[in-house]
């Protein structure tokens, strides 16, 4: 089966059997289930249960911690935590949990997550500000201004290009397969769109044995690494241009042209994750109101999910039915998931939407982060940054800001969720929906992400503002 295509596998059904152990929480059991039907089941089936099975995997190790490892693991950041405490933090909801085989577990990144569930535990947080990032929150400031200010001055569009020079590189511990086998490597590098007009690979080590075309909707560096005794390792160093964007919007002239690619390829679903649920069609059109202006139709679902869509991690994508389900209901999610929810109400009210991801590249502090865009005429394709928007941030400015507009810290290699890769994977994805820090394989399977780490270190950044 080709890799990124295994989302299409959560529509065939799974034997009530193990969907309802799985529900439980009852992982062994559904793991027996599953091996005693995968012998005999169709095609099809057999790989939505052998997909299954690789998601049991990763619920276990999504939920690595017991409660009492998990109070170690709190009280790192809260000294004065009480034992007793975390009875009462899991009832109040503070503390991501799933049970497995009978037992509580706690999420990977559940710690981060109760500072923002239950805020008056912040106050007990040990250390003060992270100067850094504080650094870099008045850098994005000043950037967001200056695009602005820029955009208006040349009439709308693309304004004060940066080139980016950046490694990235992929290692392979020792040991997690046998020496002299052959991995199939997969690192994201930038698309050339609007955002980046330039990209330039440098050098890579080895060489890359396929770079997908400069327009692939996950595009990749593919490379073919042999295993040694220390393991393997690839590198590509390589620059693009990545510039910010702003025009001024008036509602009265924007409206959506139905016979447009535009509208074609983004106004319908992509299940299991953008799905316009009975649900997800009420709250679009309750959102809406009698709202029939396309631009301001997503001005509203901005203003909703900004407004009631708290920031947490989450869990690995691949074990969520439906993203957009999801959020909608608990109202929570990271920036994929705020995205996404974002792109499918969107596309229910009629006004085309699409992802974009990879990372962001503030000079001072950067990390993955996913956002999405919008279309309307004559205006074209705009920008969303519900996570960046948000009200948790504290700042007013970032509510309009990031409602059309971006700083232009970016680094954007995918335009799409869960697309195949050039080459195309054989496995099953580590990460089914994004594509932020690559992925690995062999002959005898996908490499999950304890079997290797993925670095992105930037190594220069330049203002070609004067060269406008």
């Amino acid at each position: 089966m080709e890799g990124g295509n295994e989302l299409q596998l959560m529509s065939v059904p799974l034997p009530p059997e193990v969907r309802e152990l799985v529900e439980r929480g009852e992982l062994s059991r559904a793991e027996e289930a599953i091996r005693r039907l995968l012998p005999s089941a169709p095609a099809d089936l057999r790989r939505r249960l052998e997909f299954e099975l690789d998601r049991v995997g990763r619920w276990r190790r999504e939920f690595p911690y017991t409660l009492d490892q998990g109070f170690e693991e709190l009280r790192k950041a809260i000294p004065d935590l009480r034992r007793e405490e975390m009875g009462e933090l899991l009832a109040r909801g503070c503390l991501d949990h799933a049970v497995v085989d009978g037992e509580v577990r706690l999420l990977r990144r559940f710690v981060p997550n109760a500072l923002w569930l239950c805020p008056e535990l912040r106050e007990r947080r040990r250390g003060g500000r992270d100067e850094r990032r504080w650094g870099a929150r008045l850098i994005l400031r000043e950037r967001a201004r200056r695009v602005v200010e820029a955009a208006r001055s040349a009439g709308g569009g693309y304004v004060l290009p940066l080139r980016y020079r950046v490694r990235a590189e992929v290692r392979v511990r020792p040991g997690a397969v046998p020496e002299g086998e052959v991995l199939r490597v997969w690192v994201p590098i930038p698309r050339v769109c609007g955002l980046h007009p330039e990209v330039r690979i440098l050098r890579a080590e080895p060489e890359p044995r396929r770079v997908a075309p400069e327009g692939h909707p996950q595009r990749t560096a593919y490379f073919e690494v042999e295993q040694g005794r220390e393991g393997a390792r690839c590198t590509i160093e390589y620059e693009f241009v990545a510039r910010g964007f702003h025009v001024e919007v008036d509602p009265r002239e924007a409206w959506v042209d139905e016979g447009s690619e535009a509208y074609e390829l983004y106004t319908g679903e992509r299940p299991p994750h953008i799905v316009f649920t009975p649900h997800l069609r009420e709250l679009a059109h309750r959102i809406a109101g009698g709202e029939a202006n396309p631009y301001l139709r997503a001005r509203r679902v901005w203003e909703w999910i900004t407004s009631n869509v708290r920031y947490t991690y989450a869990r690995d994508y691949a074990l969520y039915d439906c993203i957009a389900e999801y959020v909608a209901r608990e109202r929570r999610g990271d920036c994929g998931m705020q995205a996404i929810l974002f792109i499918t109400l969107c596309r229910i009210l009629g006004v085309p939407a699409r992802w974009e991801s990879a990372w962001y590249v503030n000079p001072v502090d950067w990390g993955m982060h996913d956002w999405a865009q919008f279309y309307v005429e004559p205006y074209g394709w705009l920008y969303a940054d519900p996570s960046f928007g948000g009200a948790r941030h504290g700042e007013d400015w970032r509510r309009d800001f990031y409602f059309g507009s971006t700083e232009g810290y970016r680094l954007a290699a995918n335009i799409e969720i869960s697309h195949p890769f050039d080459p195309p994977k054989e496995h099953f994805r580590s990460d089914p929906v994004d594509s932020q820090r690559g992925e690995v394989e062999w002959r005898g399977g996908n490499l999950y992400y304890d079997d290797w780490s993925f670095s992105l270190e930037i190594l220069e950044v330049e203002s070609l503002e004067e060269r406008e």
